[in-house]
């Protein structure tokens, strides 16, 4: 497992790996670049950085397929607090995606099961997800995979706990009530089969969940820690949540990766190698 901990934007330097990988790829129609995206607050500054790529010409999306992690049961595309909306209205609307090459599950369907059974299908029939981006809950959560869900797990429906719903409630106004009590969800299982898995971690309430991350076995009640059987998970993480790290843990990912944690000079680099 990597663990990069910058100063600057946790954002930015996801959005550079991301722009990398996209630019390797050398995606076309006939052999796309899949992505697994998620939502919240973490990943906001990365759909910004991406965003600007774009507009600048580094990278295109008009090759990339996306898969998202979740949704709320009940919602409508069309609610402001669906995912749905959530992603057209921070980063797909912006970039020059194809909506057909756009999926997400749907908090409205009929039968569960089967949703989520054919967005498992989807992804196998496509090739699998390259890379797999997320951020973490204060409980280590990924996706809507809360404390005790199995780490072989696949697509479903699961229920949130009240730790994810007090969360989220500010996406809510501040209603707990207001917050559905279902997802629908990739299972972690899901995340561990992507070639490549990146999260986020930001802030002061992170420090516990990334400290089990990194530094406690694997473990169930913090499906986080699944990371560690992947063999190219990376985690990205700012300086606040550090905070519950070791000091030799914490200086040795600082010192192995001194090289990649300055983003302003990853992102200059990158424009250089774009001829931008």
């Amino acid at each position: 497992m990597r663990v990069i901990i910058t100063e600057k934007n946790i954002g930015d330097w996801a959005a550079v790996y991301v722009a990398k990988k996209i630019l390797a790829a050398k995606p076309t129609a006939e052999k796309p670049f899949v992505l697994g995206l998620p939502t919240g607050g973490t990943p906001l500054e990365m759909y910004k950085r991406l965003i600007q790529f774009c507009k600048d010409g580094v990278i295109s999306f008009e090759n990339i397929v996306t898969f998202n992690m979740d949704e709320y049961v009940g919602l409508s595309p069309d609610n402001d607090q669906s995912y749905h909306y959530y992603m057209h209205e921070n980063f797909f609307k912006h970039i020059d995606i194809k909506p057909s090459n756009i999926n997400i599950l749907n908090g409205l369907a009929t039968d569960y099961k089967q949703e989520c059974e054919d967005y498992e299908s989807k992804i196998k029939n496509i090739g699998g997800i390259d890379l797999f981006l997320g951020g973490i809950g204060p409980d280590g959560h990924i996706a809507f995979n809360e404390p005790g869900s199995s780490l072989s797990s696949r697509t479903r429906d699961k229920e949130l706990t009240m730790d994810t719903i007090i969360a989220n409630a500010r996406f809510f106004g501040g209603d707990i009530n207001k917050v559905p009590k279902l997802s629908l969800t990739v299972g972690v299982g899901t995340i561990l089969d992507a070639k490549e898995v990146l999260i986020m971690v930001n802030g002061h309430n992170k420090a516990r969940a990334l400290h089990n991350a990194v530094e406690q076995g694997i473990n169930h009640m913090w499906t986080i820690s699944a990371l560690q059987l992947h063999a190219k998970g990376i985690i990205v993480s700012d300086e606040a949540a550090c905070t519950e790290l070791k000091v030799g843990t914490y200086r040795y990912f600082k010192d192995i990766e001194k090289e990649n944690l300055d983003t302003d000079l990853l992102i200059k680099e990158l424009y250089k190698s774009c001829g931008k």
